[in-house]
């Protein structure tokens, strides 16, 4: 199938692994140019690399999307190296788990500044100029815990759930124009989030008591009607089709891509 995103200009944020990096990646394959956002350089550069043997054009900005002039940047960045922005994907994100009497109040600041601000910024930033040539695309990366609040992530939840509904908002304002804004709402994904040390997983055994990491991964995987985790090419798979012409009339949606954990029909 055509995706239609052949010469496409696309700004991932949150690139450099994870669902972003699968984005950058099947972006790049379909012949898109796509400007690679995140704050680790090196790691950054390395999957630009990697998504510029795909097929499509791609280049790395090193940025914090929390940055207040951030928006702006990665829609010059885009402008100068392939001459307009017709696609934003805000990814970026991070978080931990704990009890919710745990979380200090710069946390709660913290996890609004990135999932609320930061993608406010961008989409100020970016559609503008979509709306004047009459087309673009934004997918808003948020979660399952926005639809569907967790305990063991209070901040990132309540965070999220805002993201759900800038994405609404932003959608009802700019659907007539051309702009098509969509979320997608993943649940656990198996990648570096939730797989580094350190990460979801271990986080994830010091509260539940799980022997092993396999063990808790297998437990995680258990509370999916599916029966087990996310891989990120699939939740890359729906983000880059909701950035496609062939996604030409959904607009202010919240595809859920969970495997089912979320049980509501709306």
């Amino acid at each position: 199938m055509d995706l239609g995103l052949k010469g496409r200009t696309c700004v991932v944020t949150g690139a450099s692994s994870g669902i972003g990096r699968e984005t950058a990646l099947q972006l790049c394959a379909e012949g898109a140019n796509v400007v690679l956002v995140a704050r680790g350089e090196e790691r950054l550069t390395a999957v630009t690399e990697e998504a510029a043997r795909t097929g499509g054009a791609a280049t790395a900005l090193p940025l914090d999307v929390t940055a207040e002039d951030a928006g702006r940047r990665m829609l010059a960045a885009a402008e100068q190296r392939f001459g307009a922005l017709d696609v934003l994907v805000n990814n970026a994100g991070a978080a931990k788990w704990r009890d919710f009497d745990q979380v200090p109040d710069e946390d709660w600041r913290a996890q609004y500044e990135l999932n609320v601000m930061a993608p406010l910024r961008a989409m100020k930033a970016a559609i503008p100029p979509m709306a004047e040539r009459g087309w673009g695309r934004i997918v808003n990366v948020c979660s399952t815990a926005g639809k569907r609040p967790s305990a063991a992530m209070a901040e990132y939840s309540v965070a999220k759930a805002a993201e759900l509904s800038l994405s609404r908002l932003f959608a009802d304002r700019y659907a007539k124009t051309g702009v098509l804004v969509n979320a997608v709402a993943p649940g656990p994904v198996e990648a570096e989030m939730w797989m580094e040390p350190g990460g979801l997983l271990d986080q994830s055994m010091a509260i539940s008591g799980a022997g092993s990491r396999e063990e808790a991964l297998a437990e995680a995987g258990s509370k999916r009607p599916i029966g087990r985790l996310a891989q990120p090419e699939e939740i890359a798979a729906t983000i880059v089709f909701l950035c496609s012409e062939r996604a030409s009339y959904v607009a202010g949606a919240a595809w859920s891509v969970d495997g089912g954990t979320v049980q509501v029909i709306i």
